[in-house]
């Protein structure tokens, strides 16, 4: 495994000449030029990271890490941190909302236990556990920055393991109660917001508990002093092990290229993370949705990307990233055609000033 300075030293750009053979393809077949837009732009990009014009998705690897956050005890959500243990076990066994929703794509569910709280190895669930839980960070940090770069180095392994074992797409999700809270707070340090400007509701709180996650998010700022210019003690700081590991899972799709799907508010943090680790990173990541979470948008605007999806989704667990595999396939299926201006007859379109 890795570790993460070699991570970030052996990251290279993506391959431009790969993404202009793609964009040559598509602009010969017979449609108008670009009207499959972000379809278009999304295929071109996977063509750059694998250096492959002959885009193929044929495996399909959804990896949703499992944490849980001690910042639950401050009244931020609305169920304890148990339930995180309960879904990573329903994960295992395809039961899943996002196990139901990645059947009819054939995409393989992987749910990674990074730290789950008092969680014994189970049948199904990937153990990479860095810590049982983080701590509260109204009272200290999450984590060490040690404990903090193990998890983005398993993240990345993480990427490595499923490209050996075939898979050509990687989708990102997450489970852990609390990890809104902790999103946003990693969110209002990197995006330099004050945190009522990023923070939602989560899973549904009330107008109370919506103050009291606003209210924790101050307390560990103004306690921790995470360091905006260094990602890694702001996910140590305030962050999660969900994240953490994410932000491994977006570096290592640009060290092994492999096409990573961002999903929603949680993985963005994360995504967000990694392309200020490593800017070169960010060839990598493909936005699948935009989160109804408030900042969302503001992520994906922050990375430079654009999402295919716009559904007011804030499911998490990965559903986003499997709900743009069918726009994927359906891309493909024109890309992969052969259906040419030559082969029905007529002259190609041409670009118009």
């Amino acid at each position: 495994m890795k570790t993460l300075a070699e991570i970030l030293e052996k990251i290279e750009g993506p391959d431009e000449a790969a993404r202009a053979a793609c964009r040559v393809q598509w602009d010969g077949l017979a449609k108008p030029l670009g009207s499959l837009g972000r379809m278009e732009d999304a295929i071109a990009r996977i063509a750059a990271v694998t250096g492959n014009p002959n885009v193929a998705l044929p495996r399909r690897t959804l990896l949703v890490l499992c944490a849980d956050n001690g910042v639950v005890a401050q009244g931020v959500t609305q169920v304890d941190s148990s339930i995180t243990a309960i879904v990573a076990r329903s994960l295992a066994i395809g039961e899943s909302t996002v196990c139901r929703m990645a059947g009819p794509v054939n995409c393989q569910v992987i749910p990674v236990d990074m730290g789950i709280l008092d969680f014994e190895p189970t049948p199904g669930v990937w153990d990479r556990r860095v810590r049982n839980s983080t701590g509260d960070i109204t009272q200290g940090p999450a984590m060490t920055r040690e404990e903090c770069i193990r998890a983005i180095e398993l993240g990345a392994d993480l990427v490595r393991v499923c490209r050996e074992d075939g898979a050509s797409i990687v989708g990102t999700g997450e489970m852990g109660i609390g990890n809104t809270t902790t999103s946003s707070a990693v969110a209002a340090v990197l995006l330099g917001k004050n945190p009522a400007e990023v923070t939602g509701r989560g899973a549904g709180l009330s107008d109370e508990g919506l103050a009291r996650k606003l209210a924790s998010i101050e307390r560990a700022l103004a306690h921790n002093g995470p360091d905006p210019r260094d990602p890694v003690d702001v996910i140590a700081k305030v962050g999660g092990l969900d994240i953490a590991g994410l932000c491994g899972v977006f570096l290592g799709g640009a060290l092994y290229r492999v096409p990573v799907l961002v999903d929603g508010f949680i993985s963005g943090a994360a995504a967000l993370c990694a392309a200020r680790l490593c800017p070169r990173a960010g060839f990598a990541m493909q936005a699948s949705h935009v989160s109804a979470e408030p900042a969302g948008r503001m992520m994906l605007d922050a990375l430079g990307l654009e999402p295919l999806i716009s559904a007011g989704m804030r499911l998490g667990e990965g559903s986003g990233a499997v709900a743009a595999l069918p726009l994927l396939d359906m891309a493909l299926s024109v890309y992969q055609s052969g259906q040419t201006f030559s082969h029905i007859g007529m002259d190609a379109y041409t670009p118009q000033s």
